[in-house]
């Protein structure tokens, strides 16, 4: 074996040789290598160092790059440092390509961004993913030909612009053997019979048909195959203008009335295309106006939501808040954390989703009137906020099943692009908008505020949002189905390509063992319970919180929303509009507040309409995403994990009494839900479970790291803004 001694004459060095000199661990020989994976450079002696102030302690070991991740292979591995819920494709040190956020080079302490070519390679190296951790790997240690191809490997692999047949998820695909396709219950919405199904289930199929215009992509790339219109609508309306102007149908209410998307015509156009484009709108809005359609209600989400623009700042704001450096970095944040977290507006976006799915719901539900919402192509905004009323009003897609089909129906086939708004290419950072993360958090907020009604956890949608960046899976890698069908069939790739047999997320075995797939699961979920035939007779299928609202046909602007909107707005409306006009409004925003207010006044149905609360403490911090890599954030035996084990330690003994009368009268046993064993028998809980790493300890300290700095000076601290008060003695 090579021994190597750094050149710096440092007191540490002696001790840095026997390290090196050591025979390697054989997890460090044995690496393991996905199907297709490739070995393309690495660096030893790299140090991986532990984020604490200005520390340089951590393990040594083995850096490498591969076409499929970065990985960090320790000299030393302990039974204490593994994960509580591990993943079979990605390790706890490693990093896809697809999950590298940044990448920065340390230079005589400076930090400084590192892409394209070098000419000056770093002592250190800090990443930072996409799913908010952050590594730091010293290589001041490391030979100087293996730092060059180490930092310019990982840079060039994940930095640099790509074409869609280099992704890994092509070459996983052609070398993984072919695997028996398991049994799945996610609706994938490919065949025209599962939207037919649909449309049985939601009692949809009177008033709307499937139609098969599209094979062959006749009639759009961005559309699927098969999808829904109105039955009244000709084929040659759809046919016309490549999709643009069809209302296609999303989901009807158990009232009749129903929830349908459209992709808007450019605004930007000459007279004489315009003029027949309103024609051509004026003819489909006549169509679906008459009986049994009735009511529309039209609603274009661009001037009421904030573009994908305002959206991907908002996140870049505030992911900032979570890309800890080091331990004092989080302390002098920590000091200035909740106007720095409203400085972001991330919540306030997430809140006004939320407000727009529910006014959307008011409509469907108290108003009994059909829904059009309206995007340029249809495919970011709409997902959100259509995916959004079906989950606050259809109990099946707050199953894990349901849930999964939902995606599938408004994201996968609903043309959302994937490829581009997860930036999978690096080939236009423009187009970047974490929508789908959006919509997660949205739904995380429903999770934490009725856990009862769902049947998947918080656990779910967090390895769900990791799923984004891991290429092995095609669900989250195309920007329609027209690319992937495209590619599947090696018409612009080659004659292998035909062999491709892409996995889908919703696989979780892949990805997870049972006993980690059990923390997927809610042990608390209510299930509905099945009625016998004589009930279903006498109970009619309606939500618990059916309000007695007035029917109002008045037109309502379409930027109406259910509470006061912000100060300066409203002295323009008292300025700018005449009395009648704010007194309509008025009105409205009554009605709108009352069918909120009254709703969240009665008890809850957990499978029936959830109205989440949006005022101010309502909207969280979705912490176990976003909290989780970071030891200082975490309530050790504290948080939602306490509660539920206590719940969980009731259930248990309500469960072994019920099995003793079992077996006493009928001898039978008792078969209770699934409790999760890894939460039962586990003795490292925290708040941030299953993702914590306790074996970290660390301390606030009694004063926070800022004000520590300026207790030299003599300045008072009672003018210093934000600073930290203890108000534990005031009286």
């Amino acid at each position: 074996m090579e021994i190597y001694l750094a050149p710096s004459p440092e007191p540490c060095e002696p001790v840095l040789a026997e390290i090196q000199i050591r025979e390697p661990t054989e997890k460090e020989v044995n690496l393991q290598l996905l199907p297709g994976e490739l070995l393309l450079c690495e660096a030893s002696r790299v140090l991986k160092c532990v984020q604490e102030d200005g520390s340089n302690r951590g393990t040594y070991g083995k850096l490498i790059c591969t076409n499929f991740k970065i990985a960090f292979l320790g000299d030393e591995s302990s039974a204490d440092d593994e994960p509580e819920f591990k993943n079979k494709i990605i390790e706890e040190n490693d990093i896809t390509l697809h999950c590298v956020d940044h990448i920065y080079g340390v230079y005589d302490e400076k930090k400084k961004s590192l892409f394209g070519q070098l000419k000056k390679y770093p002592e250190k190296l800090i990443i930072y993913c996409k799913d908010l951790r952050v590594f730091h790997f010293c290589l001041r240690y490391t030979k100087e030909e293996e730092v060059k191809r180490i930092v310019s490997g990982i840079v060039h692999h994940s930095q640099t612009p790509k074409l869609l047949k280099r992704l890994f998820l092509f070459s996983y695909a052609t070398a993984a053997p072919t695997k028996t396709v398991s049994q799945n219950q996610t609706v994938m919405f490919d065949t025209i019979k599962d939207w037919r199904e649909e449309l049985e289930r939601t009692k949809g199929n009177m008033k709307y048909k499937v139609v098969s215009a599209n094979e062959a992509y006749k009639v759009s790339e961005r559309l699927p195959l098969y999808f829904v219109v109105p039955m009244s609508l000709s084929e040659e309306s759809i046919l016309q203008h490549q999709g643009r102007g069809i209302p296609i149908w999303c989901w009807s209410c158990h009232n009749g009335a129903s929830l349908l998307k459209m992709s808007a015509f450019p605004k930007e156009q000459e007279d004489n295309t315009s003029q027949m484009h309103r024609l051509f709108l004026d003819g489909v809005y006549k169509t679906i106006h008459k009986p049994p359609y009735e009511v529309l209600k039209t609603d274009d989400l661009s001037n009421s939501l904030p573009s994908l623009q305002d959206i991907h700042a908002a996140y870049t704001r505030f992911k900032q808040l979570f890309l800890i450096d080091n331990r004092t970095d989080f302390w002098d944040t920590d000091v200035k954390w909740f106007s720095l977290l409203e400085s972001t507006n991330w919540l306030e976006i997430v809140r006004r989703c939320l407000k727009k799915a529910i006014e959307v719901v008011e409509y469907l539900e108290g108003q009994n009137t059909n829904v059009l919402l309206v995007e340029e192509y249809a495919s970011d905004l709409c997902c959100v906020i259509s995916s959004l009323v079906q989950v606050m009003m259809d109990s099946h897609y707050r199953t894990k099943f349901g849930f999964q089909s939902l995606i599938q129906k408004e994201w996968v086939m609903g043309g959302h692009c994937f490829l581009d708004r997860c930036n999978h290419l690096r080939q236009n950072d423009k187009e970047e908008a974490p929508v789908f993360l959006l919509f997660l958090d949205c739904v995380w907020q429903l999770v934490q505020q009725y856990p009862p009604a769902f049947e998947f956890t918080e656990t779910y949608l967090t390895v769900l949002s990791d799923s984004l960046y891991i290429p092995i899976f095609s669900t989250f890698f195309f920007n329609s189905q027209h690319q992937k069908d495209t590619n599947m069939s090696g018409e612009s790739y080659n004659a292998q390509s035909s062999h491709f047999r892409f996995l889908t997320v919703w696989d979780w075995s892949v990805q997870f063992e049972p006993k980690a797939q059990v923390l997927l699961n809610n042990p608390l979920y209510a299930e509905k319970q099945k009625l016998d035939r004589s009930q279903r007779k006498t109970t009619r299928f309606k939500h618990q919180r059916q309000l007695s609202l007035p029917l109002t046909q008045t037109k309502s602007s379409p930027k109406r929303g259910f509470f006061r909107e912000e100060t300066d707005n409203f002295i323009k409306n008292i300025l700018g509009k005449r009395i009648s006009k704010l007194i309509n409004s008025s009105d409205e925003l009554h009605n709108s507040t009352e069918f909120y207010d009254s709703w969240h006044c009665k008890p809850v149905d957990f499978h029936g309409l959830l109205l989440p609360h949006i005022e101010g403490p309502g909207i969280k911090v979705w912490a176990q995403r976003y909290l989780r890599w970071i030891p200082e954030a975490q309530l050790v035996g504290g948080g939602i994990v306490a509660t539920t084990t206590k719940v969980l330690d009731v259930m248990e003994e309500v469960q072994r009494l019920q099995k003793k009368m079992d077996e006493k009268h009928s001898q039978t046993v008792f078969q209770g839900r699934e409790v999760l064993p890894m939460l039962r028998n586990s003795a490292r809980l925290s708040s941030l479970f299953p993702f914590a790493m306790l074996q970290r300890n660390s301390l606030k300290p009694v004063l926070p790291t800022s004000t520590w700095k300026d207790l030299e000076d003599e300045e008072d601290l009672a003018k210093r803004d934000d600073e930290f008060v203890d108000l534990g003695e005031v009286i």
